[in-house]
């Protein structure tokens, strides 16, 4: 079958031109913060993007296809948007079969890219173990898919609120390249350092490029994670967080806040307890992943 995908103006140019591209998950837009900051918020990582020398690339499912690239109006419009799926592989073909309106995890922003011949995804964290999981079975998805789909995402390594060590473990075993980007250190996504060591260390984005183009080369399958410690001057360092997030842990295991629903929660109260600074954090290291990712791209696209 052919493919049921949608190129907005900008990303068929670029298609066509050779330009480097950049995937962007959409569910910062429909999850992530309320109207119209989450379009802003939207608006200013693409120009991040630009401004670094690639085109970016929205990704969302509607209306039966899979848009890659938002034009102005579907960006506006997916910001208003209610009852919005949030979707992973598992649900992918159902939304669009149902013609929902679908924002895309890390996981559906991978295999879209990879469907649109898009190398380079930029992302704020991916999910990963979740603590308690060995009892909860609670993993996300994003992690198998960094074992199968060939795309490298930039990112500022997961979300602090889980399990750092066992997410480490689970992509060691799925033989996920795991790459810090300027420090040995992995870093916990509103803080520089987990106090992990990072399993591989790269100093440009020439090396990452080539290290994905290797892995192409050698038919390794998958793709790369590569963590991308948030500039220090927008940090909050990790003595600080860990009270922030031990007590929202706690609190929602009092609520008895499962599945779905913890890690909304969690984000919301740690909001509350850094007075905002998390989600000031939070739109900083994505653009700073945007720039990095754009410069990869940029690398993968040169001749040779």
């Amino acid at each position: 079958m052919d493919l049921p995908l949608i190129y907005a103006p900008e990303v068929a140019d670029a298609k066509a031109r050779g330009l480097p591209i950049v995937a962007l998950e959409s569910t910062i837009i429909t999850h992530g913060m309320p109207y119209p900051e989450n379009v802003e918020a939207a608006r200013a990582v693409e120009a991040e993007v630009r401004a670094a020398g690639a085109v970016p690339a929205t990704i969302a499912l509607l209306d039966g296809m899979i848009h890659i690239g938002l034009t102005e109006a579907e960006l506006e419009a997916l910001g208003h948007a209610e009852n919005v799926m949030k979707v992973s592989r598992a649900d992918f073909a159902a939304c669009l079969a149902q013609h929902r309106t679908g924002a895309t995890t890390v996981a559906a922003t991978m295999i879209a890219a990879h469907m649109a011949e898009i190398a380079v995804f930029a992302t704020g964290g991916i999910g990963g173990v979740h603590r308690g999981a060995e009892t909860s079975f609670d993993i996300s998805a994003d992690l198998k898919e960094l074992a199968r789909t060939p795309v490298t995402v930039v990112a500022a390594g997961a979300k602090a609120i889980l399990d750092l060590p066992k997410t480490l473990e689970v992509l060691e075993t799925e033989g996920v390249p795991v790459i810090t980007f300027g420090q040995d250190d992995f870093p916990a996504f509103w803080s520089r350092s987990s106090g992990l060591p990072s399993p591989l260390r790269m100093d440009t984005a020439e090396e990452i490029a080539a290290a994905h183009a290797m892995r192409t080369g050698l038919g390794l399958g998958g793709g790369q994670l590569v963590a991308n410690p948030v500039p220090s001057e927008y940090e909050i360092p990790r003595e600080e967080m860990i009270p922030a997030i031990e007590q929202a842990l706690t609190e929602a295991e009092a609520q008895r806040i499962a599945a779905k629903e913890v890690t909304p929660f969690l984000l919301s109260r740690i909001f509350d307890l850094t007075e905002g600074r998390s989600l000031a954090t939070n739109i900083q290291l994505v653009l700073s992943n945007a720039r990095l990712a754009a410069a990869i791209a940029r690398a993968l696209s040169q001749p040779g």
